[in-house]
């Protein structure tokens, strides 16, 4: 069964809220024969990224760049993970004050740099988050699953 291994930092009531959007896609009843695991950006560890066949990705966007917490997921897998995971997909959503910018420049780079395959659009907001932008997040999480479904 393919694993989707979602990697999150979730310090404010925004990105709880786009995190569980985005898990709501991901588990929707429709999309069958996916294992959705989810890890805090802390917790996170090669073994997963390893195991996984697809990942999502969400981080505030903090001081002009992703969280630290999503920074030090990327330095702990990185070379454990370059040469197993390239051209795996992927998707991210980013959560922020007023830009995220450096956020997504970051995990461009990164996620270029470990060969994965963006699968679905990001999603980033400002503020706080409507229903529009909660249903994309949903939309992300469905997106990912269902291209591991297929």
């Amino acid at each position: 069964m393919p694993t989707l291994l979602i990697v999150h930092h979730t310090p404010s009531p925004n990105c709880q809220a786009m995190f569980e959007a985005v898990v709501s896609g991901a588990t929707a009843p429709e999309i069958e024969g996916v294992r959705v695991v989810r890890r805090a950006a802390l917790s996170a560890t090669a073994g997963d990224v390893l195991d996984a066949d697809g990942y999502l990705l969400g981080t505030p966007a903090n001081l002009g760049y992703m969280s630290g917490a999503l920074k030090h997921f990327f330095d702990q897998v990185y070379y454990p993970c370059l040469d197993s995971t390239k051209g795996r997909p992927f998707g991210y959503y980013v959560h922020g004050g007023n830009d995220v910018t450096g956020a997504v420049r970051g995990i461009e780079s990164v996620t270029t740099g470990l060969g994965w395959r963006r699968a679905a659009e990001t999603v980033t907001v400002t503020g706080e988050p409507d229903k529009a932008a909660l249903e994309r997040c949903w939309e992300l999480g469905a997106t990912i699953a269902a291209g591991l479904a297929d």
